[in-house]
């Protein structure tokens, strides 16, 4: 009785194993997951993340003054806590959830239906959840982006109220009208990685945000130069390497297009580094330090929206005119309307975003993105990239101001006087550099 049992439960054993196999080679021709571009997108949203954490902070906090440090990194950090708590919640879907002109929908608030299995339909060879986690990178950084421009002298209460506002507000409608299936996207707009969606929208909220601030004490007669330029200089680098993230990522597939963004991108940087260095030396017979990361993060940022559309040659050409248009936004225009943008957040970034948005429309390559532009024959890309480019002034320019004043109405903006005079450092954290 005992073999007849044994031989059946082998029989019915092999027929299992014979169904299962049968069944594997199925399951994977339906699912589209790609295990070589999830890995690379694993790498990447690191990448983008770093560019925040730590990248951002000592950038940033190595060209405040020694007492402002500590509250320039506080400010890059809680930005990394409050936007991916914020994202997870609702940014994530109402940015990439549904296909409205202007909004997507909360289907995925708090992540609700979200599986190992689920993809988003813009990234469908990645789960969805690396996806989130990637998009949530960006809205992190460009939150931080806007502080650069407020630097040593916002309260620390303010920012936090005014970030979660611009957030909800700026960013997440901006990423939708561009990335979303918006009506941007829909119409034909060009932005890669963020030359809207990050770069000017950012630029533009912070020249608004600097104005409505007011200018620092000391403006203009007193000596405001960077505590740490070795600060900033590792915070170039760490941006650098973190861009092959934010411009190859993009791609969304570990592919050509990623390598060709990424080429772009490197080569932008050098050219700007190398233009900004270049005119200083012809105007100042010395080229700054400071000059040279500008250029370079310049360069990165005027790119951005047109890597996985271009040629690697192309970004040299990007790069040049960045460095030169956003030197010249950082001295002549800047000292020409006599605004303080503490750390230039608009004339790298926000005239950097701008034309290398405008600059996509120009030199697109078919053959790359899909998309002729100007040079290919394609003479309406100019024109449709002007018209994303207005769309994103109007509405980051226009909510940002609306937002300080109704953040205003609960807390001040600006610290004391005596509280700027001390430093942000003690006023708004009880600690200082010794």
């Amino acid at each position: 009785m005992g073999a007849p049992s044994y031989r059946a439960a082998g029989n019915a054993a092999l027929i299992t194993l014979a169904a299962s196999s049968l069944a594997t080679p199925a399951l994977a021709e339906t699912s589209t997951i790609n295990a070589a571009d999830t890995a690379w997108m694993i790498v990447a949203t690191a990448l983008v993340l770093m560019m925040t954490i730590p990248g951002l902070a000592l950038f940033y906090s190595g060209m405040v003054r020694k007492k402002n440090v500590l509250a320039t990194m506080a400010q890059s950090l809680s930005a990394v806590a409050v936007i991916s708590i914020l994202w997870v919640a609702f940014g994530y879907s109402l940015a990439f959830v549904g296909d409205g002109p202007w909004i997507g929908t909360l289907d995925r608030w708090f992540l609700i239906g979200m599986t190992m299995e689920s993809v988003n339909p813009a990234a469908k060879t990645i789960p969805e959840a690396l996806f989130m986690l990637y998009q949530m990178t960006f809205a992190i950084i460009t939150v931080a982006l806007v502080a650069g421009a407020v630097a040593d002298r916002m309260r620390f209460s303010a920012y936090l109220l005014f970030s979660i506002g611009w957030f909800t507000f700026v960013y997440v409608p901006l990423a939708h009208w561009v990335w979303g299936g918006g009506f941007l996207g829909t119409m034909g707009v060009l932005d890669f990685a963020g030359g809207l969606v990050v770069h000017l929208s950012a630029g533009i909220g912070g020249l608004v945000a600097a104005t409505v601030m007011g200018r620092r004490q000391g403006y203009g007669s007193e000596n405001l130069a960077p505590f740490d330029l070795s600060l900033a200089v590792i915070g170039t680098g760490l941006l650098w390497v973190g861009w092959f993230g934010f411009n190859g990522g993009s791609a969304l597939a570990a592919n050509s297009r990623a390598v060709m963004a990424i080429t772009a991108t490197h080569l932008a940087a050098c050219a700007g580094a190398l233009t900004w260095a270049a005119i200083e030396w012809a105007t100042r017979r010395k080229p700054s330090v400071l000059g040279m990361i500008s250029g370079a993060v310049a360069g990165l940022g005027t790119i951005t929206p047109a890597s996985g559309f271009v040629a690697p040659w192309h970004g040299v050409i990007i790069g040049i005119v960045a460095g030169t248009l956003c030197f010249w936004a950082c001295t002549w225009l800047k000292q020409r309307f006599k605004y303080d943008d503490s750390l230039d957040v608009f004339g790298v970034h926000g005239i950097g975003g701008l034309t290398g948005t405008l600059l996509a429309g120009v030199f697109a390559v078919n053959a790359i993105g899909g998309t002729a532009g100007l040079i290919e024959g394609n003479a309406q890309q100019v024109l449709i990239q002007l018209y994303g480019i207005a769309a994103t002034l109007v509405w980051s320019g226009g909510i940002t101001f609306v937002l300080l004043k109704l953040v205003g109405v609960f807390a001040p903006l600006r610290v004391s006087l005596q509280q700027e005079l001390e430093g942000l450092d003690i006023s708004q954290h009880g600690e200082a550099l010794q």
